[in-house]
């Protein structure tokens, strides 16, 4: 049978145990549809009661751009190295362990790109945070301090032409014309993409993008 948004919901419930909280990882190439899945499933988990699911995205650690202009990194945001992969790793350890006061962990404003501190609050009530970016199954450097704090990572899986399109149409939204956008999607995030799809043998899921729900309208 395949695999369907239920069960999806489903395999999320069952991750809290013994009244602890639980990490869900979700990885996945650059427009593979991570932000998506990681959106719905909060928002239908929070649908059932009081909310209890939170939603804490990995591109909060985007270094700033005075950071990756200082590094001569800017013409390659969103590589690897451009991210505080060590201080992602940090919130993530404090998401799990300190669960009876207000977490709170940067975001990323798209329009700005750039990050924003202090702007997710995780509540002690959250029973299941679901965090999602590119480089969660990473082995290497400070990235291989991700995978064991969190409970499982499924990997977001999507046909390479809708993925590509999904990207122009984000870059294009948010200020680039049409030229810079094709640029970066095959230069840049082709080679993020590349990384990325090389550790999809790590996870402990593959999410096809038939599985999502069908009123999903973001990408990610």
């Amino acid at each position: 049978m395949p695999l369907t948004f239920d069960d999806l919901l489903i395999r999320a419930r069952a991750l809290p145990r013994d009244g602890r909280r639980a990490l869900l990882g979700i990885a996945g190439s650059p427009g593979a549809g991570k932000t998506t899945l990681a959106e719905h499933l909060v928002r239908a988990l929070n649908a059932e009661g009081p909310p209890w699911a939170a939603h804490v995205p990995m591109d909060g650690f985007h270094l700033a751009d005075a950071e990756l202009d200082r590094l001569e990194r800017r013409d390659r945001k969103g590589a690897p190295d451009t991210f505080d992969a060590a201080g992602y790793a940090a919130l993530l350890r404090r998401l799990r362990e300190e669960t009876d006061e207000v977490v709170y962990a940067p975001g990323f404003e798209r329009v700005l790109e750039q990050p924003i501190a202090g702007a997710v609050p995780v509540p002690p009530e959250a029973r299941l945070v679901v965090t999602e970016g590119n480089y969660l199954l990473v082995s290497g450097g400070s990235w291989a301090r991700v995978r064991p704090c969190l409970d499982e990572v499924w990997f977001c899986e999507i046909a390479e032409e809708e993925r590509i399109r999904r990207l122009l149409a984000r870059h294009e939204e948010f200020g680039k014309a049409r030229p810079a956008a094709v640029a970066w999607v095959l230069g840049t995030d082709q080679r993020n993409a590349d990384l990325v799809a090389t550790t999809r043998e790590r996870a402990d899921l593959v999410v096809p993008a038939t599985a999502l729900p069908p009123a999903a309208c973001s990408e990610g």
